[in-house]
């Protein structure tokens, strides 16, 4: 048995009883990497202390890709939060069409994107890169499913493929969420030869329940035998919650990316 993927998972979704740098340690403990979302909302001292591989988090508060004032909220929100990145050692920086509201419903919702928005989104996002660059960081930019985010510009997986490609710069990758990518379009393992050449990060959930492989309906022991084959070496968070004790789920997990 071999281990070919760095695996990671998000601790904002796990031990909901537990304080976070609680969660960031035991994952810790158990040689995971750490996701994360919104960082006002913890003790950044506390987590700095731990010494975990932080894989991910959100790379922005607030703002939006595809208007200029949403750009510019977005461009000073990433600024602030790079900083904060940096002194956690965070591998990736995360964003979205939109910003999401309580419930992951989009802030900005627009059931047509207009060719104006995307070639603003392309610009936003170039801007973003210049800022990456400038920081020595790199950002990722996730698919959304539109059932769970209803009206999120720029949220399928194809539309998210078509802007990293399009820009096609290091400091802007795909962050994959296969959960989103089941939802929305299926046909998971050709999706991810797709966007192979842009992934920054796999994330993943079983569906329905968005709750660790093996939950539900995706093979996702094939799905990790795909990444492997087509020679995807990077990492793979489970951003899911656990369908009924935490470590077991994160056992789950585990066992289905070992191959």
């Amino acid at each position: 048995m071999s281990q070919p993927f760095q695996l990671a998972a998000c601790a904002e979704m796990l031990w909901l009883d537990k304080p976070m740098h609680w969660r960031v340690e035991r994952l810790t403990e158990m040689g995971l990497g750490v996701g994360l979302w919104n960082w006002p909302e913890w003790d950044l001292d506390k987590l700095d202390r731990v010494g975990a591989n932080f894989t991910i988090m959100n790379g922005y508060l607030e703002g939006r890709l595809a208007d200029d004032h949403g750009a510019d909220m977005l461009l000073k929100s990433a600024r602030e939060t790079v900083q904060i990145g940096k002194r956690l050692g965070v591998d990736r920086l995360n964003l979205h069409g939109t910003g999401l509201g309580d419930g992951g419903i989009p802030i900005w919702q627009h059931d047509t994107v207009t060719g104006n928005m995307w070639l603003k989104a392309q610009d936003t996002l170039n801007r973003i890169c210049d800022l990456a660059e400038e920081e020595s960081v790199v950002f990722t930019l996730e698919n959304l499913n539109l059932l769970d985010h209803p009206g999120c510009p720029f949220g399928s997986t194809a539309d998210v493929l078509a802007l990293v490609s399009a820009i096609d710069r290091p400091q802007l990758r795909i962050n994959l969420d296969l959960y989103h990518t089941q939802i929305g379009e299926g046909d998971l393992i050709r999706w991810c030869e797709k966007c192979l050449p842009w992934i920054g990060e796999v994330q993943v959930a079983d569906n329905p329940g968005r709750c660790e492989p093996g939950s539900g309906e995706v093979n996702y022991v094939a799905v990790a035998r795909a990444l492997n084959d087509m020679g995807y070496r990077g990492p793979v968070g489970m951003e899911a919650f656990a369908a009924g004790d935490p470590e077991e789920a994160l056992e789950a997990f585990q066992s289905a990316f070992t191959l």
